[in-house]
């Protein structure tokens, strides 16, 4: 069967089985449970709900591996980083990784005593700092630059000197790349963004092949209380058959931004991983099945960015990504990554790519 039907029915009910395809959401904090817990499916909302059940074995079809929901994408991040790392280990992290993730490992993590080692995405520069590392952390694209590394490549590195490899497959998604697949040990996901595509829920995931893993997750959700509403839930499961279309011409219409903005000679530069002009191109090609949603590129200067923005008509000026509307912020007002401050992260959304294009070209137009 297409990997595309295959989502639209992930996780609901069978054919032959009676009721509404997916059903409703389980709002319940407790449920009957006579006699021991062990002999009852149900016991407590903390523990699980049948919500969350039918979004994880979803999950499962993308990922290729079992999958635990999260509260949001930081709750799932730091589910990994707390089940893997201990005091005296080290982590090697990528530099240019989403922001808060960097400052969740300088401030938490080695404020318990584990090794941070920043190193850049591109060229595979994390290879280089993996000795004697129990975890390695990988994000690819990157957030919001869009460089790009090798996964195979690392996950080899890593193997050899006994390092864990868990990847941030946010800005990917799980339709356009599976790193379980490529060798990963965890796979890490915001659903706030394209694999839900809505801008309306805050949610996250962690997935895994290891059942060890996956059973040390829960027990990390469970005893942190990062645990997600099944109503946020159900509208991420409930969003998810459109995947495909959504992020298949979001995919298209981001190329076409792209090209246009190459062939412009007030645009300072363009990133986009599906541009031969980029570095990480031909290993984007390799293990993704399209390039993405976003194009990230730089106007220079503070004001060019900000006329730019306030000139656009269609396209929303906000923080975030893989929405159907699309958004776009000038990325230096939050600090934190190595950027001019004319720099934009543009997400790209469902609109008619001419429409989009239009609007950004008379936007640019306005700016110079």
């Amino acid at each position: 069967m297409d990997r595309d039907t295959q989502i639209v029915h992930a996780g609901f009910r069978k054919r032959t089985e009676p009721g509404p395809f997916l059903a409703g959401p389980q709002f319940s904090s407790t449920y009957t449970s006579p006699g021991e817990p062990a002999d009852n499916q149900l016991t407590y909302g903390r523990f699980h709900n049948p919500t969350w059940t039918a979004w994880e074995d979803a999950l499962h079809v993308l990922e290729g591996g079992e999958a635990i929901t999260f509260a949001s994408g930081m709750a799932a991040v730091e589910a990994v980083f707390g089940t893997v790392l201990r005091p005296g280990d080290a982590l090697v992290l990528a530099a240019d990784c989403y922001y808060t993730v960097r400052r969740l490992a300088g401030g938490w993590l080695e404020a318990i005593g584990v090794q941070v080692r920043q190193v850049p995405t591109r060229d595979n520069a994390q290879e280089t700092a993996l000795e004697g590392a129990k975890l390695v952390w990988v994000e690819t694209p990157t957030n919001p630059q869009l460089d790009v590394c090798d996964i195979t490549a690392i996950v080899t590195a890593a193997r050899t000197r006994g390092v864990i490899v868990a990847v941030d497959n946010t800005t990917a998604t799980p339709y356009l790349q599976q790193p379980l697949q490529l060798g990963a040990d965890f796979v890490v996901a915001s659903d706030a963004k394209a694999i839900t595509g809505h801008s309306d829920l805050i949610l996250g995931h962690v997935a895994t092949r290891d059942p060890q893993k996956a059973d040390a997750l829960r027990t990390w959700r469970t005893q942190h209380g990062a645990i997600p509403g099944p109503m946020e839930v159900w509208l991420a499961h409930r969003s998810l058959p459109t995947l495909p279309l959504r992020v298949t011409r979001q995919c298209e219409s981001a190329m076409q931004l792209a090209q246009t903005l190459a062939s412009r000679s007030d645009v300072a530069a363009v990133f986009y991983p599906g541009l031969p002009s980029h570095p990480g191109h031909q290993v984007a090609r390799r293990q993704m099945r399209g390039f993405g949603t976003i194009v990230s590129f730089d106007l220079d200067t503070r004001p060019r960015a900000e006329t730019f923005l306030r000139s656009l008509t269609i396209v929303r000026e906000a923080t975030s990504f893989g929405g159907v509307h699309s958004m776009a912020e000038r990325r230096a007002r939050w600090a934190g990554d190595a950027i001019s401050e004319g720099f934009i992260r543009f997400s790209v959304g469902c609109e008619a790519a001419s429409d989009i294009i239009d609007d950004v070209t008379q936007a640019l137009d306005r700016a110079r």
